[in-house]
């Protein structure tokens, strides 16, 4: 998202100086354009107006120097004009601010821990604290990076970068790079594809094993059920069954002395005191 906002942001810029230099002719009026195209405070993408055919004719003239140095802001670092000052020319106070914003760019783009040390000798800061406004004020608040200071670590942890111009072969790098990030991406697809075929078949063994489970308890309780009932068939027959026996044992019609005996036995005993 921040990368698409810094690109709609010089657009319109870059589309002006493409058209204001494929106008121009004459030498004098070339090399000024590069010199406000590379002070411009806004304007951090060069390969476009580096592409312009007008600026071809400055080769082997005395202003020949200004189409290096715009190749220098497209692709170099403050380091690398430092060794080739005496072929460039002198630079403007916007122009050392706007290679040294660059330079940073390179950096974050190899690496997104940028110790303090690095960041110092690569800078030519005098110290720490006029790094650290740098990075605020120059950076950080202009959009071109994001990230935090560690003051104990004496880092600057990078969390966002702008791109710079593509230099000659790293477009076949970028290509390689994508290309094997595909490749790992298309491996955890088919990892993760895997584990979900694994929980499906684990919960659908779950589900089974519940329905074994619940079949199992019906058949338990049906049979528990067909058992009580015939106990109970059968209590109910033994006692049916000796009630007929007792009925049996009075059949038919009792003489008095059969009364009598009977009476006799019902009586509960007599004690005597």
């Amino acid at each position: 998202m921040e990368s698409m906002e810094i690109e709609e942001k010089q657009a319109p810029l870059i589309e002006q100086y493409v058209k204001e230099a494929s106008t121009l002719t004459d030498d004098s009026s070339l090399s000024n354009l590069i010199v406000d195209a590379t002070s411009h405070p806004s304007l951090f993408a060069f390969s476009e107006i580096l592409a312009v055919p007008n600026l071809l004719q400055l080769h082997g003239t005395e202003k020949s120097a200004y189409i290096d140095l715009l190749r220098l802001f497209a692709h170099g670092t403050w380091t690398d004009y430092k060794s080739n000052a005496a072929d460039l020319p002198q630079l403007l106070p916007a122009q050392v601010l706007k290679l040294k914003q660059l330079s940073v760019l390179t950096l974050a783009e190899a690496n997104k821990v940028l110790p303090y040390d690095e960041l110092l000798e690569a800078l030519e800061v005098a110290n720490v604290r006029e790094l650290e406004d740098f990075l605020i004020n120059e950076c950080m608040y202009v959009g071109i990076v994001k990230g935090k200071l560690d003051q104990l670590r004496r880092c600057f942890e990078v969390q966002f970068a702008a791109g710079r111009d593509l230099r000659h072969g790293q477009l076949e790098s970028m290509i390689q790079t994508i290309s094997n990030w595909l490749a790992t991406s298309d491996n955890v697809l088919l990892m993760i594809q895997d584990k979900i075929k694994w929980a499906e078949t684990m919960c659908e063994g779950d589900i089974n094993h519940r329905k074994e489970v619940k079949d199992r308890v019906e058949e338990v309780k049906k049979s528990l059920h067909s058992k009580g009932g015939k106990q109970h068939q059968q209590g109910g027959k033994q006692f049916r069954g000796h009630q007929d026996s007792i009925y049996c044992e009075f059949d038919g019609e009792m003489d008095y002395e059969d009364e009598l005996s009977l009476s006799k036995r019902r009586r509960p005993p007599k004690y005597r005191p």
